[in-house]
Formats: structure tokens, sequence, C-alpha cells
């Protein structure tokens, strides 16, 4: 690569003023705005409560992005990728983008990276002033949307741990760190037989009650409030961790097997729901790896790495289920 090459190629990684215009625009709620028919700079700089010239200005730099078009002078249109920002579902650009919301107060995280990775300890709270976790508490609104967006990412993936697993030889299950209870709720109403257990923090085990009440099993879901690092309810036949060990260091990670093993005991089983960084989920070709660190201080792990935090909490791989797009469920028996 030619020196010039690599200079551009350096500059078009380091930049921060692209990421944040755009989040400026979604933070005003243009792309919502010009897609409701506001679309005059004159009508759009009133509705934002911002400055006409600048407002102009981030446009026009975004309209050179292929953000955002202008067909006529001070007349702006959305683009393909424009009509994505408009998205404010759990998961959606909309929502993720917002300055104002707390998946971007995880991104802006990353400005504690130096800390993360002179530490290997998160660097949120370098940041925010405290964890995440005290940053979720602290802020129903927060909580509200992690739930949602945690919800998303079970709903991607609750159908194939429903689907996979043999879940007509289960009579109870435990979904350890279950969160709002999207996954709990999906076996449970695609297996009637099975009844089941959802521990979590009490904030997100509201949310789980509530929904298992709207579902109408909760007379076979029950919703406890508990900390996966302390004994966990016993008497379930598989305990469940579904992508949730990512989230902790090696040392946290060991001791919530543990826990399960210790509550599975020798005729119950532990299953792991990750997707897994391999091909042709290319280890660290995504920012997730890091964005664990800095975040929460966890981190991605190949299959290698997770039966050796099994064997070190006194687990043995029993089965595996491949699902899709890197989706595995890993079954775990207690040692002998």
């Amino acid at each position: 690569m030619a020196t010039d090459d690599a200079a551009e190629r350096l500059d078009e990684l380091t930049d921060l003023v692209t990421p944040l215009a755009i989040r400026t625009a979604v933070t005003l709620r243009v792309p919502d705005r010009i897609a409701a028919g506001t679309a005059k700079l004159d009508d759009l700089a009133v509705a934002c409560a911002a400055d006409r010239d600048a407002l102009g200005r981030l446009l026009r730099y975004l309209v050179h992005r292929e953000v955002f078009a202008e067909p006529a002078p001070d007349v702006f249109a959305l683009t393909k990728i424009g009509e994505l920002l408009c998205d404010r579902g759990s998961g959606g650009f909309g929502a993720r983008l917002d300055l104002g919301g707390h998946a971007a107060r995880m991104d802006l995280a990353v400005l504690g990276l130096p800390h993360s990775v002179r530490t290997g300890e998160p660097g949120y709270a370098q940041v925010h002033g405290r964890d995440l976790w005290a940053d979720l508490d602290a802020n129903p609104g927060f909580r509200a949307e992690f739930d949602g967006l945690m919800a998303s990412l079970q709903e991607a993936t609750a159908h194939q741990v429903a689907a996979l697993y043999p879940w007509q030889d289960v009579r109870r299950v435990t979904d350890v760190g279950g969160g709002s209870g999207r996954l709990l709720a999906e076996l449970l109403a695609a297996h009637p037989h099975l009844h089941g257990v959802l521990v979590d923090r009490p904030e997100p085990v509201a949310t789980a009650a509530a929904r298992f009440a709207e579902r109408g099993i909760a007379d076979r879901a029950e919703a406890v409030a508990g900390d996966f690092f302390r004994p966990l309810p016993a008497g379930s036949d598989v305990y469940v961790v579904s992508r949730a060990l990512t989230d902790w260091n090696d040392t946290a990670a060991t001791e919530i097997l543990r826990r399960c093993a210790e509550a599975a005991g020798p005729r119950g089983r532990v299953l792991v729901v990750e997707v897994m960084p391999t091909e042709p989920h290319v280890p660290h070709l995504s920012s997730y790896d890091l964005r664990m660190l800095v975040d929460v201080g966890g981190r991605e792990r190949d299959r290698v790495a997770l039966d050796a935090l099994a064997a070190t909490a006194g687990l043995t791989p029993a089965a595996t289920y491949p699902g899709t797009d890197g989706l595995t469920l890993m079954e775990f028996t207690v040692t002998a």
C-alpha cells in the first residue's frame, strides 16, 4: 500500500466527526422529521430547536456521505441509509445511535478503552462515573432500553434454543441471568409440558414476571430475584446460561458455571448458549470483543476457552447442538 493510500485509510479509521455527525442527526430526530414530511431547512431548524446555519452545515456534510440527499436548495430527503435511522425499535439504528439513550452510553464508554487495556478492567465507570449495572439501576429509562435490547437478542436466539435441544426429556428448566424473560417464555410456549424458573436482578425480574403474565404462562413460570454468583435454586433438570458469559471475565464466568453445577447436581445439566467467534464469525473481525472489555470487562470465547472454564467449574462436555449464524448450544454435565 502506497504511503498516500495508507494515510487516507488511517484518516478513515480514526475519523470521529462522521459517526458523531450521524448520531447528532439521530438525536435531533432529523431522519424522523424528514420521513414525516418536514424537509425544508427552515422548518427542520424550528422542529429540532436548532441553529439554522449549523444544522444546514451538518446535513450537507452528511449529504456528501450519502446519509441524506438535497434534491433542491435547502430541501433534504432520506437516502436508503437515512431511512435506517428512523427505526426506533429495540435494536434499531435510531434507538442505538441516539446520544440520549443507553446504547450510546455503552458506545461512548470506548473512551475508557485506554484504562481497560492498561488494567484489563471495564472502562465504563471511568467515563460515566459508575459501572454499567449501577447505571441501569439508577435510571429506569436506561433499564427499559437495555431490557428491550436484550429481548431483541433473545428473540433472535430463542426459537433456535427451543427447537434444537431435546426439551421433551426435560420437565423443569432454570434460565440463569434470563433478563426480561424472552427466552424462557419462548421455551414454555413451544413446550407446554415445561415448567421454568428465571433468576436475575430485581429490575429485569419484574419485567419478566409481567411478560409471563401477558403470555399466559405465569402458572408455569417463576421469576426469582437472585444473584448468579450465589447459590441458585436447586431442582431443575437443565440450567441455561444464554449469551451471558461474554459479559464477564474468566474468574466471574467460571463462578457462574460453578453455581449452575452446584444447583444442577449429578443428575442435572448445564446448557451454555453462545455465538461462537469462529468461521464465518471471525474472531476480532467486529468490535464486539473490545466492546465487552470496555463495557463490562467481558470477552468473546471460542469453544476451547469455554470448555476450559467449564472444566474449572466442575463440568464435562456432553453434547453440542449447532444452530445458524454461529449460535451453538453446549450441554455439560457435572463431573463425577
